[in-house]
């Protein structure tokens, strides 16, 4: 990637909101940083610096195993949503929707000749979120899984602190899902 390039992708997240008042570019920031305060903790039981409401299958040895490096991951958490600026539609009521957003960040990442191993774990980023019980085997099968795992985890925290923190509603029925995923998963590995 071009440092052109690299500066326009980034300027097109900084100035799409994913939210009121947060940008693209700062939620994949959270979500990093979110992520090396899990990691920390699971590695070096490092303190938390965040809240977290962690499964009981945390601590699994089988979640480190097949990581990729601290470079791909983190670089895939930063621009997992690079491509909502491009597919972004506001509907009638004035909500906005980011229509197929993984395919799209995948596609830009890679037109601007982003790494490939980073290109695969955004266009799978939501596939941990979606994942039905006849998906699991399947799922736990990829190399890729126990990174999209715990990026899932960290970003459901991340997001918590905008829709009310790991108490309300919303954070509940997806964690309970999370949790549910993560477990199967890791009898699949």
């Amino acid at each position: 990637m071009t440092n052109f390039q690299s500066v326009s992708l980034i300027d097109a997240m900084k100035a799409c909101e994913q939210m009121p008042g947060l940008s693209v570019l700062d939620h994949g920031i959270m979500v990093r940083d979110y992520y090396r305060d899990l990691i920390g903790h699971i590695r070096h039981g490092n303190v938390l610096a965040f809240a977290w409401r962690l499964p009981d299958w945390i601590h699994d040895p089988r979640l480190l195993e097949n990581l990729p490096c601290e470079e791909v991951i983190e670089t895939y958490q930063l621009m997992h949503d690079c491509g909502k600026p491009y597919c972004k539609t506001v509907d009638e009521a004035g909500k906005q929707h980011f229509p197929n957003h993984a395919q799209v960040s995948r596609d830009i990442w890679l037109i601007l000749g982003g790494d490939e191993r980073v290109a695969d774990l955004i266009g799978m980023d939501m596939d941990a979120h979606l994942l039905k019980d006849d998906g699991v085997a399947a799922f736990a099968k990829r190399p890729q899984a126990c990174a999209l795992i715990l990026t899932a985890l960290a970003e459901i925290h991340a997001n918590a602190t905008m829709f009310g923190g790991i108490d309300a509603t919303g954070f509940k029925i997806k964690w309970k899902n999370l949790d549910k995923r993560g477990r199967a998963v890791l009898r699949h590995l």
